[in-house]
C-alpha cells in the first residue's frame, strides 16, 4: 500500500450507502479475491487505512468495487471510489470476435489482470438488456473474403468435443490454453469468412459458443470466476447469433448456474425465468428440461420452495419425454437425466430436504460413466455425503467420501481442492468426537491437497 494527502471521501460515501461495518466488508473483499483464484488477508485495517488515502495495490480495487456492489446492490466502479478505472476493456462489445481476440491475447500472455479479475455480479443481469440485432448487423459487416464449408465446421465440433471429454476426465487445468488458442487462432477468424448457406453459418457460430462455454467452463473449475464469467458472456453473444432462442437460453442458464454457485443469486431468477420465455416450445424437452431445473435452483436459492417445487415437478415431466435427441450444447454436458437428478438434489438441500437430496444424489451418480465424468462423479460423491452426514448418518458418510476422494486423484481443479479442505475441515471435527475412519479420511483429504 502507498499512502496519499486526502481521505478518499469517495470510498468512504459509498461504504457508508452500504452500511456495512469495515469487518464485514474485509470479509466480502477476502471472498471475491478468492472466486478470482487470489488469497488475500484483507482485514478491517485495511480498509480504514483505504479510506484514510491510501491504495490497495493488484487487482485488490476491483475486489472491493465488487464487494461494494453486492453490499450495496448497484453496481460500483473502482472510478466510483476513487481507485482508479476498470481493467481489459469492454463487456459484452459490440464486436464479440475482437474481444474474443482480446481476451486471447490476455490468456497467451498470462495477463494477472485476466486471470485475477473479479467475478461481477452486475454483469449476470447483461443478457436481460442485449440487443443481439445491432451486434449481427456488425458481424455481417465484417465478413472476410475467404469460405468456410460444412466440412470445416463438422472438424470444428469434433475438436471441441474431443476437449470436452477430455475436461470431464482430467478437470479443467488441463488443455487450457489448448481450448483458449483454438478458439483465438482458428475459430475466430473461421466466423469472419463467408458461407454457402445460412445454416452453415448458425452452425459456425454455435460450435464457437460451445467452445467458449467450454474455456468459460474450464475457468470456472479452476476458481477464475471473472474470467470465466467473460467467456459465458462472450459464449452468450456467440450463441444469440446462431440461435438466440435455444442456444441463447442456454447460455443464460450457464451464467445463472455460475452466479448460484458462487452464493450470487441476484438477478438469477430474472435470467431463468427469461431462458425459459425464450425457449419454451422452440427447443426439445431435454433442454427445457436443464432450463427448468435452473429455475428450480434460482427459486430454491431465493427461498422460494412453493415455485422451486413447481419446477422440479416440471423439469422431470420435460426430461421423460425423450423422443426428440436434446440439441449438441445440451449433450455435451453430459445424460440429461443425471443432470436433472443433480441439481435436483441441490434444491432440495438448499431447502434442509436432505433425505430427498440423497435419493436424487444417488440417480445422478447411477446415471454418469464414473470414469468418463470422473470430476462430477467426485464432487457428487462429496454432496451425497453431505446429505447423508445432516441426517447423523456419520460413518456412512465416511465412507461416501473416501469413494469421493478415489476419483479425485490425477484431476486438476480447484472445485476438488475446496471439496478437500471441506473433508479435512469436517473429518478434524470428527475426529475429535471419535468417528471411526475420520482422522485416516482427514489424512488422505491433507495428502490429496498437497500432491
Amino acid at each position: 500500500m502507498t499512502d496519499t494527502k486526502a481521505a478518499n471521501e469517495a470510498l468512504a460515501r459509498v461504504i457508508a450507502e452500504a452500511g456495512c461495518t469495515y469487518q464485514a466488508l474485509a470479509t466480502t473483499v477476502r471472498a471475491v479475491a478468492s472466486e478470482a483464484g487470489e488469497h488475500l488477508a484483507t482485514a478491517p485495517s485495511a480498509i480504514a487505512h483505504w479510506v484514510a488515502g491510501g491504495t490497495p495495490t493488484g487487482r485488490t480495487p476491483q475486489y472491493l468495487a465488487e464487494a461494494l456492489t453486492r453490499k450495496t446492490r448497484r453496481k460500483v466502479t473502482v472510478a466510483e471510489i476513487g481507485l482508479g478505472s476498470e481493467a481489459i476493456g469492454e463487456v459484452m462489445s459490440a464486436d464479440p470476435l475482437a474481444t474474443a481476440a482480446d481476451l486471447g491475447r490476455a490468456v497467451m500472455q498470462s495477463r494477472r489482470d485476466f486471470l485475477a479479475s473479479a467475478f461481477a455480479t452486475a454483469a449476470v443481469a447483461l443478457p436481460l438488456t442485449y440487443d443481439h440485432q445491432a451486434v449481427a448487423a456488425t458481424l455481417r459487416a465484417g465478413r472476410t473474403g475467404s469460405r468456410v464449408g460444412i466440412g470445416e465446421v463438422a472438424t470444428v465440433r469434433h475438436i471441441t468435443s474431443v476437449f470436452t471429454a477430455a475436461d470431464e476426465r482430467l478437470g479443467g487445468g488441463h488443455g487450457l490454453s489448448a481450448v483458449t488458442t483454438y478458439l483465438t487462432d482458428t475459430v475466430v477468424p473461421m466466423l469472419q469468412a463467408v458461407y454457402p448457406s445460412e445454416a452453415i453459418r448458425r452452425s459456425a457460430y454455435g460450435v464457437a459458443a460451445e467452445l467458449s462455454y467450454l474455456a468459460a467452463w474450464k475457468y470456472h473449475d479452476l476458481g477464475r470466476e471473472g474470467a470465466a464469467q467473460r467467456y459465458y458472456l462472450l459464449g452468450y453473444q456467440l450463441a444469440c447469433e446462431s440461435d438466440p432462442t435455444g442456444h441463447g437460453a442456454w447460455m443464460m442458464r450457464a451464467l445463472a448456474h455460475q452466479a448460484l454457485n458462487l452464493k450470487q443469486p441476484e438477478f438469477c431468477v430474472e435470467l431463468a425465468e427469461e431462458s425459459l420465455r425464450r425457449a419454451r416450445g422452440k427447443v426439445d424437452p431435454q433442454t427445457e428440461a436443464l432450463l427448468l431445473i435452473t429455475s428450480a435452483r434460482a427459486y430454491g436459492a431465493t427461498g422460494d420452495g412453493q415455485k422451486a417445487a413447481a419446477a422440479l415437478l416440471a423439469a422431470e415431466d420435460a426430461m421423460l419425454n425423450t423422443a426428440t435427441p436434446p440439441a449438441s450444447f445440451t449433450a455435451a454436458t453430459g445424460p440429461v437425466a443425471a443432470t436433472v437428478a443433480s441439481h435436483t438434489a441441490k434444491t432440495l438441500a438448499e431447502l434442509k430436504d436432505h433425505q430427498a437430496a440423497e435419493r436424487h444424489h444417488r440417480a445422478a451418480l447411477a446415471g454418469r460413466d464414473p470414469e468418463a465424468f470422473r470430476r462430477i462423479h467426485a464432487l457428487t460423491l462429496g454432496n451425497l455425503a453431505r446429505s447423508v452426514a445432516a441426517q447423523r448418518r456419520h460413518d456412512e458418510a465416511v465412507g461416501i467420501w473416501g469413494q469421493s476422494l478415489d476419483f479425485m486423484d490425477g484431476v486438476v481443479s480447484d472445485r476438488h481442492k475446496k471439496d478437500l479442505h471441506k473433508v479435512r475441515t469436517t473429518m478434524a471435527s470428527w475426529a475429535r468426537r471419535g468417528i471411526p475412519g475420520a482422522a485416516d479420511l482427514g489424512q488422505r483429504a491433507a495428502e490429496l491437497v498437497r500432491a
